[in-house]
């Protein structure tokens, strides 16, 4: 089990406020994978407009380039979405958000099921036009190389993450690289998924469409900027 600690909250108030930034903190090499360059951090730090919470995991690390903040639940303040690996269990999408006047985690995908198994993420964004957002990432992406699609919401109060759709022969990040190419773009015709193909040959644009991921080819791929809008 991943046990998790709020550590070092500093209250400026008792007024509740929502949720304005994250980052990633304290360098560990406790984890040891290497996946990406520095990116393996002890703790995350998630500020409000009144306050500070940190948190860190007894048995995990927090393995990402940057924790990202998005309205999930569409009540016009933003959550944060993390990337936390456990030792033994691997990485998992981790959410938190602002509630009862403090930051909490709420919501977790299951885990990849091993350790030193990453998962990149892609981005957010409502995907299929549902009014709901979408957290898009691979699954292993010097592995399985899984584009996988979770729907991230709150229903009376219980946050959900439920898959919607995967797809095989996705990537976005090179082993050992400080950060993760591609990413969700609207190039005119709603948001598509940006992504290399498994052997970096090609880039590809992904949609989801009811329920099922559709990829068109972009052309080789160049480098990184092959994986943007053409």
């Amino acid at each position: 089990m991943i046990r998790a600690a709020l550590v070092g909250a500093v209250l400026a108030g008792p007024a509740a406020a929502e949720i304005t930034g994250a980052r990633y903190a304290e360098p560990t090499s406790a984890y040891a994978h290497g996946a990406v360059d520095g990116g393996e951090y002890a703790r995350l730090i998630i500020e409000t407009q009144l306050e500070s919470h940190g948190f860190a995991w007894t048995n995990a690390v927090f393995e990402d380039t940057v924790p990202r903040l998005a309205d999930l639940d569409g009540d016009g303040t933003p959550e944060v979405v993390a990337v936390l690996s456990g030792f033994q269990s691997g990485a998992r999408i981790q959410v938190f958000d602002h509630l009862g006047g403090r930051v909490v985690p709420v919501a977790a995908s299951a885990p990849i099921g091993q350790r030193h198994r990453w998962l990149a993420v892609a981005g957010i964004a409502d995907l299929d036009g549902d009014g709901r957002a979408e957290v898009a990432y691979v699954d292993r992406p010097h592995l399985a190389k899984v584009l996988r699609i979770v729907e991230v919401h709150r229903a009376d109060g219980v946050w959900q993450i439920t898959e919607e759709a995967a797809a095989t022969g996705h990537t976005n990040h090179r082993y050992g690289a400080p950060v993760i190419e591609g990413g969700v773009f609207d190039c005119g015709n709603g948001p598509e998924i940006i992504t290399a193909n498994a052997d970096w040959s090609r880039a590809q644009a992904t949609r989801l469409e009811a329920g099922k991921l559709i990829s068109r080819d972009m052309g080789a791929y160049t480098g990184p900027d092959s994986l943007r809008c053409r």
